[in-house]
């Protein structure tokens, strides 16, 4: 599981960006170079891609506990206490995650019920582009699984965390 989720943080999320970039390369050097062969839904496009991939990387960056949070005063805390408080801490991030997964799924079926579209002439179905936000918590959730499962079993103290050390 650790290896997939891996791939998808890294490769995927390169492919897609990658892919953004060249799509927004192209849209730019064809609107000033060559007019005709630029197309309105180029833009539209590469929006899509770099949502999908900042939403596939949010899980990654939970591994590398390269998410902002304040961790002033827990770093004060004794490290029987910092485990303690970054337990709860992976367990308000995990309701989020549920959260997000929950009413995103829902938005993700409404559109695809509703058979919702993009209002260019490319008429991308939204469903899909809604798809990252629960996509992207549920990886998320994985790895903040991952950290809690570490942090009772003691395999991952508080201050392994706050270090960064805890790569789960």
């Amino acid at each position: 599981m650790n290896r997939v989720l891996k791939l998808v943080e890294h490769e995927l999320v390169g492919l897609v960006a990658t892919i953004a970039m060249l799509l927004a390369t192209w849209q730019l050097l064809s609107r000033y170079l060559y007019p005709p062969a630029s197309t309105h839904w180029i833009d539209e496009v590469v929006i899509y891609l770099i949502i999908w991939a900042s939403c596939l990387s949010f899980s990654g960056l939970v591994a590398g506990n390269a998410h902002v949070r304040a961790d002033l005063v827990l770093r004060l805390l004794p490290p029987r206490m910092q485990r303690v408080v970054e337990g709860f801490n992976t367990l308000a991030a995990l309701t989020l995650c549920g959260l997000l997964v929950w009413f995103g799924g829902r938005i993700v079926f409404d559109a695809w019920d509703i058979g919702e579209t993009s209002l260019s002439e490319l008429q991308f179905p939204m469903w899909i582009y809604y798809l990252a936000l629960p996509v992207g918590a549920a990886l998320m959730a994985l790895r903040y699984l991952a950290r809690l499962a570490g942090l009772i079993t003691g395999s991952v103290a508080g201050q392994d965390v706050l270090d960064g050390g805890g790569h789960l």
